[in-house]
């Protein structure tokens, strides 16, 4: 009588191609995928820029000076919450920029990103 062994499992070699495949669709895949990342925080931060001197301009129509906080713009209702700057992933590195004539009362005229980074566009978020 002979004995069958029957092995269930894989070989050695067998994992290591398996392995092999497995990386090199890691390394395919990977920098598209942060690629996509950046492209959406800078979109992002485009969109809250927009959202935030859309506010600034109603809140000097309305009160005929710019606010001294952006908790102002949320304390009126012109913002529900201060946005969180996608690219430094806090709401506290918002920039600011005075206006340009003396006589008009107020702090923040303008505002732009706290990061000193380069966009993708090679551009620096702080100009945006």
């Amino acid at each position: 009588m002979q004995k069958h062994h029957i092995t269930n499992g894989f070989t050695l070699i067998e994992m290591l191609v398996v392995l092999t495949i497995i990386a090199l669709l890691l390394s395919l895949v990977t920098p598209r995928y942060f690629d996509s990342i950046s492209r959406s925080k800078e979109t992002i931060l485009k969109h809250d820029l927009a959202t935030m001197r859309e506010a600034l301009d109603k809140f000097y129509s309305d009160k005929n000076a710019y606010p001294d906080s952006l908790e102002e713009l949320v304390q009126f209702k012109y913002l529900r919450t201060i946005p969180e700057d996608p690219i430094t992933e806090s709401a506290a590195t918002w920039v600011f920029s005075p206006p340009l004539d003396i006589e008009v009362k107020g702090v923040i005229y303008d505002i732009h990103s706290g990061s000193q980074e380069t966009a993708s566009d090679g551009s620096h978020y702080v100009d945006w």
